[in-house]
Protein backbone atom coordinates (compact mmCIF):
# COMPACT_ATOMS: atom_id res chain seq x y z
CA UNK A 1 0.00 0.00 0.00
CA UNK A 2 1.52 3.53 -0.96
CA UNK A 3 2.66 5.78 2.05
CA UNK A 4 -0.12 8.70 1.60
CA UNK A 5 2.25 11.88 0.93
CA UNK A 6 1.42 15.51 -0.27
CA UNK A 7 2.69 17.49 -3.19
CA UNK A 8 6.13 19.28 -3.07
CA UNK A 9 6.70 22.60 -1.91
CA UNK A 10 3.80 22.46 0.53
CA UNK A 11 3.21 21.72 4.23
CA UNK A 12 1.13 20.53 7.19
CA UNK A 13 1.12 22.27 10.14
CA UNK A 14 0.45 20.88 13.57
CA UNK A 15 -0.88 21.97 16.17
CA UNK A 16 1.77 23.72 17.81
CA UNK A 17 3.19 24.88 14.64
CA UNK A 18 -0.49 26.35 14.56
CA UNK A 19 0.22 28.32 17.62
CA UNK A 20 3.44 29.82 17.01
CA UNK A 21 1.98 30.82 13.50
CA UNK A 22 -1.15 32.53 14.51
CA UNK A 23 1.09 34.30 17.43
CA UNK A 24 3.12 36.03 14.48
CA UNK A 25 -0.38 36.41 12.72
CA UNK A 26 -2.03 38.50 15.58
CA UNK A 27 1.21 40.00 16.00
CA UNK A 28 1.37 41.45 12.60
CA UNK A 29 -2.29 42.07 12.14
CA UNK A 30 -2.24 44.23 15.42
CA UNK A 31 0.38 46.39 14.01
CA UNK A 32 -1.47 46.66 10.62
CA UNK A 33 -4.10 47.70 12.82
CA UNK A 34 -2.67 50.40 14.99
CA UNK A 35 -1.60 52.42 11.68
CA UNK A 36 -5.53 52.44 10.55
CA UNK A 37 -5.56 49.83 7.59
CA UNK A 38 -8.47 47.85 7.03
CA UNK A 39 -8.63 44.13 6.09
CA UNK A 40 -9.38 42.47 2.74
CA UNK A 41 -9.50 38.79 0.95
CA UNK A 42 -9.91 38.25 -3.01
CA UNK A 43 -10.10 34.89 -4.34
CA UNK A 44 -7.32 32.14 -4.36
CA UNK A 45 -8.00 31.97 -8.02
CA UNK A 46 -7.69 34.98 -10.11
CA UNK A 47 -8.18 35.11 -13.99
CA UNK A 48 -5.07 34.45 -16.19
CA UNK A 49 -5.89 37.80 -17.87
CA UNK A 50 -5.48 39.74 -14.46
CA UNK A 51 -2.25 37.61 -13.37
CA UNK A 52 -0.14 37.16 -16.92
CA UNK A 53 1.69 40.21 -17.51
CA UNK A 54 2.50 41.70 -14.52
CA UNK A 55 5.71 39.88 -12.27
CA UNK A 56 7.88 39.60 -16.22
CA UNK A 57 8.39 36.45 -18.11
CA UNK A 58 9.99 34.41 -15.53
CA UNK A 59 7.18 35.27 -12.68
CA UNK A 60 4.56 34.20 -15.44
CA UNK A 61 6.15 30.81 -15.52
CA UNK A 62 5.15 30.49 -12.03
CA UNK A 63 1.86 30.62 -12.07
CA UNK A 64 -0.28 27.74 -11.13
CA UNK A 65 -2.54 27.28 -14.03
CA UNK A 66 -5.87 26.10 -13.49
CA UNK A 67 -7.45 23.50 -16.29
CA UNK A 68 -11.43 24.66 -17.07
CA UNK A 69 -13.59 22.52 -15.02
CA UNK A 70 -16.73 20.03 -15.53
CA UNK A 71 -17.55 18.81 -19.12
CA UNK A 72 -15.58 21.59 -20.90
CA UNK A 73 -13.54 20.08 -22.61
CA UNK A 74 -15.76 17.77 -24.20
CA UNK A 75 -17.08 20.42 -27.18
CA UNK A 76 -13.94 21.24 -27.86
CA UNK A 77 -11.68 19.86 -31.23
CA UNK A 78 -8.50 18.67 -31.31
CA UNK A 79 -7.23 22.14 -32.72
CA UNK A 80 -8.59 23.57 -29.43
CA UNK A 81 -6.78 21.36 -27.21
CA UNK A 82 -3.56 22.91 -28.85
CA UNK A 83 -4.61 26.45 -27.96
CA UNK A 84 -3.55 26.38 -23.98
CA UNK A 85 -6.36 29.48 -23.18
CA UNK A 86 -8.94 27.57 -24.60
CA UNK A 87 -8.63 24.97 -21.81
CA UNK A 88 -7.54 27.43 -18.82
CA UNK A 89 -8.55 30.26 -18.15
CA UNK A 90 -7.85 30.90 -14.77
CA UNK A 91 -4.61 30.20 -12.08
CA UNK A 92 -3.89 30.46 -8.56
CA UNK A 93 -2.63 33.82 -7.43
CA UNK A 94 1.39 34.75 -7.43
CA UNK A 95 1.31 37.48 -4.92
CA UNK A 96 -1.33 39.82 -3.43
CA UNK A 97 -0.32 42.89 -5.01
CA UNK A 98 -2.10 42.81 -8.59
CA UNK A 99 -5.06 40.90 -7.08
CA UNK A 100 -5.43 44.39 -5.03
CA UNK A 101 -4.92 46.25 -7.71
CA UNK A 102 -7.85 44.37 -9.82
CA UNK A 103 -10.16 45.14 -6.75
CA UNK A 104 -9.37 48.85 -6.12
CA UNK A 105 -10.62 49.32 -10.13
CA UNK A 106 -13.18 47.00 -9.73
CA UNK A 107 -14.50 48.48 -6.87
CA UNK A 108 -13.29 52.20 -7.14
CA UNK A 109 -16.72 53.75 -6.33
CA UNK A 110 -16.70 52.11 -3.43
CA UNK A 111 -13.10 53.32 -2.31
CA UNK A 112 -12.53 56.64 -0.26
CA UNK A 113 -8.80 57.32 -1.54
CA UNK A 114 -6.02 56.94 0.32
CA UNK A 115 -7.08 53.34 0.77
CA UNK A 116 -5.02 51.52 3.52
CA UNK A 117 -5.75 47.88 3.46
CA UNK A 118 -3.84 45.15 4.83
CA UNK A 119 -4.49 40.98 3.82
CA UNK A 120 -3.02 37.60 5.17
CA UNK A 121 -4.11 34.85 2.52
CA UNK A 122 -1.57 31.94 0.78
CA UNK A 123 -0.36 32.52 -2.41
CA UNK A 124 1.17 29.72 -4.80
CA UNK A 125 4.27 29.63 -7.19
CA UNK A 126 5.56 26.55 -9.05
CA UNK A 127 9.18 27.24 -8.05
CA UNK A 128 11.52 24.31 -7.70
CA UNK A 129 11.63 23.64 -3.49
CA UNK A 130 14.09 24.48 -1.24
CA UNK A 131 15.12 25.22 1.98
CA UNK A 132 12.91 27.86 2.95
CA UNK A 133 11.21 28.02 -0.28
CA UNK A 134 7.73 26.71 -0.89
CA UNK A 135 5.00 26.40 -3.81
CA UNK A 136 2.86 27.49 -1.42
CA UNK A 137 3.20 30.21 1.48
CA UNK A 138 1.35 32.91 3.37
CA UNK A 139 1.98 36.31 2.88
CA UNK A 140 1.07 39.06 5.03
CA UNK A 141 0.54 42.57 2.63
CA UNK A 142 -0.15 46.24 3.92
CA UNK A 143 -0.62 48.34 1.41
CA UNK A 144 -1.98 52.28 0.63
CA UNK A 145 -3.11 53.77 -2.81
CA UNK A 146 -4.08 56.84 -4.01
CA UNK A 147 -1.43 58.82 -2.93
CA UNK A 148 2.12 59.76 -4.20
CA UNK A 149 3.03 61.16 -0.66
CA UNK A 150 6.62 59.57 0.54
CA UNK A 151 5.76 59.81 4.25
CA UNK A 152 3.52 56.68 3.02
CA UNK A 153 6.88 54.59 2.18
CA UNK A 154 7.99 56.37 5.89
CA UNK A 155 5.28 54.46 7.55
CA UNK A 156 6.29 51.48 6.19
CA UNK A 157 9.73 51.71 7.34
CA UNK A 158 8.23 52.01 10.65
CA UNK A 159 5.69 49.65 10.55
CA UNK A 160 8.34 46.67 9.68
CA UNK A 161 10.55 48.29 12.63
CA UNK A 162 7.23 47.93 15.08
CA UNK A 163 6.70 44.22 13.50
CA UNK A 164 10.05 43.17 14.23
CA UNK A 165 10.81 44.40 17.41
CA UNK A 166 7.50 43.04 18.78
CA UNK A 167 8.60 39.57 17.41
CA UNK A 168 11.78 39.74 18.78
CA UNK A 169 13.69 39.61 15.88
CA UNK A 170 16.89 41.77 14.57
CA UNK A 171 16.84 43.66 10.80
CA UNK A 172 18.04 45.56 8.52
CA UNK A 173 15.93 47.34 5.76
CA UNK A 174 17.36 47.63 2.67
CA UNK A 175 15.99 49.96 0.35
CA UNK A 176 17.07 51.09 -3.66
CA UNK A 177 14.69 52.93 -6.58
CA UNK A 178 13.39 51.60 -9.44
CA UNK A 179 14.30 55.03 -11.13
CA UNK A 180 17.93 54.93 -9.59
CA UNK A 181 18.20 51.76 -11.60
CA UNK A 182 17.08 53.39 -14.98
CA UNK A 183 19.44 55.74 -14.76
CA UNK A 184 22.49 53.47 -14.10
CA UNK A 185 21.07 51.27 -17.05
CA UNK A 186 21.33 54.72 -18.50
CA UNK A 187 24.79 55.66 -17.54
CA UNK A 188 26.12 52.39 -18.85
CA UNK A 189 24.51 53.17 -21.90
CA UNK A 190 21.35 50.38 -21.98
CA UNK A 191 18.36 52.30 -20.83
CA UNK A 192 16.99 50.19 -23.33
CA UNK A 193 17.76 46.96 -21.33
CA UNK A 194 16.89 48.12 -18.25
CA UNK A 195 14.81 45.36 -17.23
CA UNK A 196 16.99 42.66 -18.26
CA UNK A 197 19.73 44.26 -15.98
CA UNK A 198 17.22 44.71 -13.28
CA UNK A 199 16.19 40.76 -13.77
CA UNK A 200 19.92 39.66 -13.53
CA UNK A 201 21.33 41.39 -10.52
CA UNK A 202 18.00 40.60 -8.78
CA UNK A 203 19.46 37.10 -8.53
CA UNK A 204 22.72 38.49 -6.93
CA UNK A 205 22.69 37.21 -3.46
CA UNK A 206 21.04 33.81 -4.79
CA UNK A 207 23.91 32.79 -7.50
CA UNK A 208 26.41 35.44 -7.07
CA UNK A 209 28.54 38.13 -8.84
CA UNK A 210 30.08 36.30 -11.66
CA UNK A 211 26.79 34.09 -12.52
CA UNK A 212 25.14 37.78 -12.73
CA UNK A 213 27.78 39.41 -15.13
CA UNK A 214 27.37 35.92 -17.21
CA UNK A 215 23.80 36.24 -17.72
CA UNK A 216 24.08 40.15 -18.29
CA UNK A 217 25.80 39.23 -21.51
CA UNK A 218 24.30 36.72 -22.13
CA UNK A 219 20.98 39.31 -22.15
CA UNK A 220 23.34 41.33 -24.93
CA UNK A 221 25.46 43.64 -22.33
CA UNK A 222 29.20 43.99 -23.69
CA UNK A 223 32.04 43.35 -21.73
CA UNK A 224 32.60 47.23 -21.18
CA UNK A 225 29.09 48.24 -19.90
CA UNK A 226 29.43 45.20 -17.41
CA UNK A 227 33.01 46.43 -16.55
CA UNK A 228 30.94 50.07 -15.54
CA UNK A 229 28.41 48.48 -13.66
CA UNK A 230 29.93 46.05 -11.50
CA UNK A 231 31.51 48.87 -9.47
CA UNK A 232 28.50 50.74 -9.08
CA UNK A 233 26.73 47.51 -7.32
CA UNK A 234 29.65 46.83 -4.88
CA UNK A 235 29.26 50.64 -3.82
CA UNK A 236 29.55 50.73 -0.11
CA UNK A 237 30.17 52.97 2.75
CA UNK A 238 27.31 55.31 4.30
CA UNK A 239 24.21 56.45 2.97
CA UNK A 240 25.13 59.80 2.26
CA UNK A 241 28.53 58.87 0.90
CA UNK A 242 26.56 56.59 -1.77
CA UNK A 243 24.33 59.04 -2.18
CA UNK A 244 27.19 61.61 -3.08
CA UNK A 245 28.70 59.05 -5.61
CA UNK A 246 25.54 58.28 -7.22
CA UNK A 247 25.04 62.36 -7.69
CA UNK A 248 28.16 62.33 -10.35
CA UNK A 249 27.48 58.40 -11.85
CA UNK A 250 23.73 60.09 -12.25
CA UNK A 251 24.72 63.30 -13.31
CA UNK A 252 23.12 62.77 -16.90
CA UNK A 253 19.91 60.61 -16.16
CA UNK A 254 17.05 63.29 -14.91
CA UNK A 255 15.47 60.10 -14.18
CA UNK A 256 18.26 58.77 -11.94
CA UNK A 257 18.55 61.82 -10.07
CA UNK A 258 14.51 62.20 -9.09
CA UNK A 259 14.66 58.38 -7.69
CA UNK A 260 17.48 59.77 -5.66
CA UNK A 261 15.84 63.16 -4.36
CA UNK A 262 13.29 60.21 -3.31
CA UNK A 263 15.60 58.27 -1.61
CA UNK A 264 17.34 60.79 0.15
CA UNK A 265 13.84 61.89 1.46
CA UNK A 266 12.93 58.90 2.63
CA UNK A 267 16.03 58.66 4.73
CA UNK A 268 15.48 62.21 6.29
CA UNK A 269 12.19 61.53 7.45
CA UNK A 270 13.67 58.12 8.82
CA UNK A 271 16.39 59.75 10.56
CA UNK A 272 14.47 63.19 12.22
CA UNK A 273 11.69 60.73 13.51
CA UNK A 274 14.46 58.58 15.25
CA UNK A 275 13.19 55.02 13.60
CA UNK A 276 16.34 53.01 15.24
CA UNK A 277 15.77 50.32 12.35
CA UNK A 278 18.71 50.05 10.33
CA UNK A 279 17.90 51.48 6.64
CA UNK A 280 20.52 50.97 4.04
CA UNK A 281 20.75 52.02 -0.13
CA UNK A 282 21.66 48.79 -1.41
CA UNK A 283 22.28 49.05 -5.37
CA UNK A 284 22.04 45.49 -5.89
CA UNK A 285 18.53 45.65 -4.70
CA UNK A 286 16.33 45.14 -7.89
CA UNK A 287 13.09 43.24 -6.77
CA UNK A 288 12.34 41.41 -10.05
CA UNK A 289 8.71 42.18 -10.50
CA UNK A 290 7.85 44.82 -12.89
CA UNK A 291 5.41 46.78 -11.49
CA UNK A 292 7.58 48.35 -9.13
CA UNK A 293 8.68 51.91 -10.19
CA UNK A 294 9.81 53.88 -7.19
CA UNK A 295 11.33 52.73 -3.96
CA UNK A 296 11.86 49.43 -3.16
CA UNK A 297 12.23 47.42 -0.08
CA UNK A 298 13.84 44.30 1.68
CA UNK A 299 14.02 43.25 4.86
CA UNK A 300 16.43 40.65 6.20
CA UNK A 301 16.98 39.13 9.54
CA UNK A 302 20.49 39.75 10.93
CA UNK A 303 20.83 36.70 13.48
CA UNK A 304 19.66 33.81 10.66
CA UNK A 305 21.08 32.50 7.38
CA UNK A 306 17.70 33.40 5.53
CA UNK A 307 16.74 35.23 2.40
CA UNK A 308 14.28 38.28 2.53
CA UNK A 309 11.54 38.19 4.94
CA UNK A 310 9.99 41.06 4.21
CA UNK A 311 9.84 43.05 0.87
CA UNK A 312 7.38 45.45 -1.36
CA UNK A 313 8.29 48.83 -3.11
CA UNK A 314 6.19 51.80 -5.03
CA UNK A 315 3.78 50.97 -8.02
CA UNK A 316 2.75 54.10 -9.78
CA UNK A 317 0.52 52.41 -12.61
CA UNK A 318 -0.46 48.89 -11.70
CA UNK A 319 -4.36 49.90 -11.85
CA UNK A 320 -3.98 51.05 -15.35
CA UNK A 321 -3.35 47.58 -16.40
CA UNK A 322 -7.18 47.41 -15.88
CA UNK A 323 -8.08 50.45 -16.94
CA UNK A 324 -7.90 53.57 -13.93
CA UNK A 325 -4.57 54.98 -14.66
CA UNK A 326 -2.42 57.32 -13.00
CA UNK A 327 -3.26 55.77 -9.06
CA UNK A 328 -0.09 55.50 -7.52
CA UNK A 329 0.67 52.66 -4.37
CA UNK A 330 3.26 51.78 -1.96
CA UNK A 331 2.68 48.33 0.18
CA UNK A 332 5.19 45.65 1.65
CA UNK A 333 4.46 41.87 2.45
CA UNK A 334 5.55 39.97 5.06
CA UNK A 335 6.36 36.01 4.70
Amino acid sequence: MQKPSIPKGTRDFSPAEMMRRNYIFDTIRGVFRLYGFAPLETPSMENLSTLLGKYGDEGDKLLFRVLNSGDYAAGLCECDLRSFSKICEKGLRYDLTVPFARYVVQHQGEITFPFKRYQMQPVWRADRPQKGRYREFYQCDVDVIGTRSLLCEVELVEIVERVFARLGIRTVLKMNNRKILYGIAEAIGHADKMMDITVAIDKLDKIGLDNVKAELAARGLEQEAIDRLQPILELNGSNAGKIATLRTVLAGSETGLRGLDEVETIFGHVERLGIALPVELDLSLARGLNYYTGAIFEVKALDYPIGSISGGGRYDDLTGIFGMPNVSGVGISFG
